[in-house]
């Protein structure tokens, strides 16, 4: 019977904690290593959904990108929501373990599953290549199989994520021309600077804000940098669940072990609705 311990071996080998920022929580966050684990459900958010989504499966385990206790607490009281998903999965005997920097910056890692679903093909490179080992690092870049428009690269990009509230956002001329495109699931603000310099054509990631995609903007419109395209935080980091469940997996089955793996379809992006200001007479 697999166990809880045999799943973190696989996970550890594939997204090594020690690649995770000094800042964030990765690993096992409850469950008992020697409790069996057959059901694995792979999600974006440990949130009250996804804790209910794993108890109607009947999940042994969750494997999230987001940490649950990112700052710490002193307490898992039920009088928090943070709380109550602790007392739900023990109570159902569900363990939670979270990859998350160092799944961004593995090889594979997020933004590799990000720059095939939007349709980047053949080769990727780090935009940001760890400093230990150039095949790891933050986002992606790589190349469309033909050049596109601006407009055309959107809607493509737009089919190939999950569909959220607020969609995509595009700023840069839409008719422009793009082949080499980079892109980086989840905040990508720190790495704009990156982008420019990499020449790309277009820089696709989340979580953009105003002032520095403003002036991004303006220096691109003088030949300096290329064109942005933001999405949803949630949107970008989703399809690396599937590749995640894939090698987790595969990895278990090499050592005789078989498990049954579900990506959440639930959407867990803050964001639920949209509305436009109505013109007034």
């Amino acid at each position: 019977m697999p166990t809880l311990a045999d799943v973190v071996e696989v996970l550890e080998s594939a997204y090594d904690p020690r690649w995770a920022e000094s800042w964030d929580a990765v690993g096992l966050v409850c469950g008992d290593p020697s409790q069996p684990v057959t059901k694995i459900l792979f999600a974006v958010d440990p949130v009250a959904a996804v804790a209910d989504e794993a108890v109607s499966w009947g999940a042994d385990l969750i494997v999230t990108h987001h940490p649950l206790y990112l700052r710490g607490t002193t307490s898992v009281a039920a009088t928090t929501f943070k709380g109550r998903l602790v007392h739900t999965l023990i109570k159902n005997d569900i363990g939670l373990y979270t990859a998350h920097t160092n799944a961004d910056v593995a090889d594979p890692g997020v933004s590799d599953a990000l720059a095939r679903a939007v349709g980047l093909t053949g080769p990727l490179v780090p935009l940001s290549p760890a400093a230990d080992d150039p095949r790891r690092g933050l986002g992606r870049v790589g190349s469309l199989p033909a050049p596109m428009s601006l407009r055309d690269f959107a809607r493509q990009a737009a089919r190939g994520l999950p569909g959220t509230a607020g969609g995509l956002r595009v700023a840069g001329d839409p008719g422009r021309e793009v082949r080499r495109v980079a892109v980086s699931g989840g905040a990508g603000d720190s790495l704009l600077g990156t982008a420019r310099a990499a020449g790309v054509d277009v820089f696709l990631t989340a979580d953009l804000r105003h002032h520095p995609a403003s002036e991004f903007i303006e220096a691109a419109a003088d030949g300096d940098g290329p064109a942005l395209i933001d999405a949803a935080h949630w949107a970008t980091e989703w399809p690396w669940l599937a590749d995640a469940a894939r090698i987790v997996a595969s990895g278990l089955a090499a050592k005789g072990i078989n498990v049954e793996t579900r990506v959440s379809e639930t959407v867990t992006d803050a964001w639920t609705t949209t509305a436009e200001c109505e013109e007034t007479t």
